[in-house]
């Protein structure tokens, strides 16, 4: 039997800007059907491992493979299977958030039939009630994570790409992200989020990836990178080491 392809794979993936080495040799693995976090301090290579990873930033080194498509070499075909959410993403803003996935959707060709009812299946799961008539540019963070979310569900991909999905979203926003992304790898689709928020990570995914300083400390099923520690934040820790306890501030008392 042919062994299945990961849904994502990244390999010796480096990157360095000036004097800073900001992404050094990271390879990881996402299997088929798997909600895999991707976790690290600010500041860890996360953001520039993915930018790299979706075909958005050229590697000085290495590359990736989405169910075995080369994502430089093949970019059309990989990124058909992509659906990506960037951290800090440009959006049309003197559209509104229904023009906004129409436009996307005929950018990707889906049929008009189809696209309207899949437009109209996201803005009413995603709970934009009248804000789909709203322009973007009057979108709170939170909206823009939404609607963005949106157009990286609407051509049906088979893996997500998601850079801090959660952040800046209130919790009935949240608990209806999960919702969607629960609903997502249980029908076969396969996930990858970049967090901090060690907490968030160990409630929704599997399978887990830990980053820092550019490099790749540890990766594999969740139960597995935990070990005999009581939670994730703890691994966490263990992996890229406690700060400086905290003296405070004199002038502060």
């Amino acid at each position: 039997m042919e062994k299945e392809n990961p849904a994502f794979e990244l390999y010796d993936l480096s990157k360095r800007f000036g004097d800073k080495q900001a992404v050094d040799q990271v390879s990881l693995s996402v299997p088929s059907g798997s909600f895999y976090g991707l976790v690290g301090p600010n500041g860890a290579g996360k953001t520039t491992s993915l930018t790299m990873a979706v075909g958005l930033l050229r590697p000085d080194g290495g590359g990736a493979r989405v169910f075995g498509t080369d994502v430089w070499a093949d970019p059309l075909k990989a990124k058909s299977m992509i659906g990506v959410l960037p951290d800090g993403m440009a959006l049309p803003e003197r559209l509104t958030g229904r023009e906004l996935l129409t436009y996307l959707g005929r950018l990707r060709g889906i049929p008009r039939e189809e696209l309207n009812r899949r437009v109209e299946d996201l803005l009413r799961e995603l709970g934009f009630g009248e804000a789909e008539d709203t322009l973007v540019i009057e979108y709170s963070a939170g909206m823009r994570k939404k609607i963005g979310l949106a157009g990286a569900l609407l051509h049906a991909p088979r893996l997500l790409v998601l850079d801090e999905p959660f952040e800046a979203v209130d919790p009935i926003s949240a608990s209806t992200i999960k919702g969607i992304l629960r609903s997502f790898t249980g029908a076969g689709g396969s996930v990858i989020v970049s967090s901090h928020v060690m907490a968030l990570v160990e409630q929704i995914c599997d399978h887990v990836g830990v980053i820092a300083q550019g490099k790749v400390l540890a990766s594999g099923p969740i139960d597995g990178v935990r070990g005999g520690h009581a939670g994730l934040e703890e691994a966490f820790v263990d992996l890229v080491g406690a700060p400086e306890p905290v003296r405070g501030f004199a002038w502060l008392a």
